[in-house]
């Protein structure tokens, strides 16, 4: 079992910044960043392997957000810059670790004036 726990989101004005942290119990192979809005699916932000530090991000983010992690401290990050009202969801941490996958309990991101 892994356990994940978000912390970082809030409300920001558009053009503005913020950094979510997502704290794993475990090592993992992987973690990710998905955002869901009432109605719609989750989609993935971003992903990356934390023993090469390989990533991949959604075109929407590509730019603005970056993904990185820490893995003395199992511990994943997500930069998020130049902000849109568009990007106001709320934030899931996933993490893979052997063929489990694990979610975080989310964290609001609101992007508004």
């Amino acid at each position: 079992q892994v356990q994940l726990v978000e912390s970082g989101g809030g409300l920001v004005q558009p053009g503005g910044s913020l950094r979510l942290s997502c704290a794993a119990s475990r090592s993992i192979f992987s973690m990710g960043w998905y955002r869901q809005t009432p109605g719609n699916q989750r989609e993935l932000v971003a992903r990356i392997i934390t023993s090469t530090g390989t990533t991949n991000y959604v075109d929407s983010v590509k730019g603005r957000f970056t993904i990185s992690r820490d893995n003395a401290k199992n511990t994943g990050y997500l930069q998020m810059n130049s902000l849109k009202p568009e990007d106001t969801a709320v934030y899931y941490c996933n993490a893979q670790r052997g063929s489990s996958i694990y979610w975080g309990q989310g964290t609001q991101v609101t992007v508004s004036s």
